[in-house]
């Protein structure tokens, strides 16, 4: 391993309801390319022993990625990668750490602005899809775990959301999928009256969008008016790469990520 390889952390973050398993091919690749990788489980995600009704915001879900980066070396810098919802708290950690982030890379992820409140993205996706809120979340059951007074709305997605999440992606991924699956939330209330994201913060982090050409769940429309929302350093595309490209197109991930590192750190 060179020093150059060895001195390129990179931190990958996973969406809603699932954990830092589902990174389990595209860590594999980064690590015999010899890439230093960490890969959190975000709260009452994965196998942190948090369930959902001990969240009382989207600060508590994020603390696992917060502790991480504030845990890095003075001069460590690391390219932070986050996934569908995961955009969200990368963005959250970019505004709380830019100096310690080379670039924050969004995988087919909500990524906000930094002149409306975080949730603004949601607001464009129904619209967008061209889908009604049930047709689009299909059996993704909503509000049925936890404190509904003081806590976050839950999340959880059913076998034909997932389905379509899953398109592209080996069927035994999706199997394994369905039986790790934890409750999550989109956080829509706080999001939608949080204020923006920093200028000095945020929107100081290069940005990099990898654009997944036939995601059914985010779609590129969706991906792209993203992009056109929030100005990137640099757009990626993956053609082939559906909702779950570290699980469908693992390789091509993973080329495009080094080079995201090779050219960002």
């Amino acid at each position: 391993m060179s020093d150059a390889c060895s001195k390129k952390h990179i931190i990958l973050v996973h969406g809603a309801c699932h954990g830092a398993w589902s990174w389990h091919k595209l860590t594999t690749l980064l690590i015999s390319a010899g890439h230093r990788v960490t890969v959190p489980d975000l709260a009452a995600s994965g196998v942190d022993d948090r369930r959902f009704p001990d969240l009382r915001n989207f600060a508590d879900y994020t603390q696992p990625l917060l502790d991480l980066l504030r845990s890095l070396p003075p001069d460590e810098r690391v390219i932070l990668v986050g996934h569908s919802l995961g955009g969200h708290n990368i963005a959250l950690a970019m505004n709380k750490f830019p100096e310690k982030i080379a670039a924050g890379v969004f995988l087919s992820a909500f990524m906000p602005d930094s002149v409306n409140p975080p949730a603004h993205v949601y607001s464009k996706l129904i619209e967008i899809v061209g889908e009604s809120t049930t047709s689009y979340w299909l059996d993704t059951e909503f509000g049925t775990v936890g404190d509904k007074e003081k806590g976050p709305l839950s999340m959880l997605f059913g076998p034909k959301f997932m389905a379509k999440l899953y398109r592209l992606s080996p069927p035994e991924d999706l199997t394994l999928a369905m039986s790790l699956l934890r409750p999550a939330s989109l956080f829509m209330e706080e999001l939608s009256s949080a204020p923006p994201l920093s200028k000095s913060g945020y929107e100081s982090v290069k940005k990099v969008y990898i654009v997944c050409a036939k995601d059914e769940v985010i779609i590129e429309s969706y991906q792209r008016w993203m992009i056109e929302n929030t100005p990137v350093t640099e757009v990626k595309e993956m053609k082939d790469a559906d909702h779950m490209p570290m699980l469908s197109t693992p390789k091509q991930l993973c080329q495009c990520i080094m080079d995201i590192a090779d050219k960002y750190i």
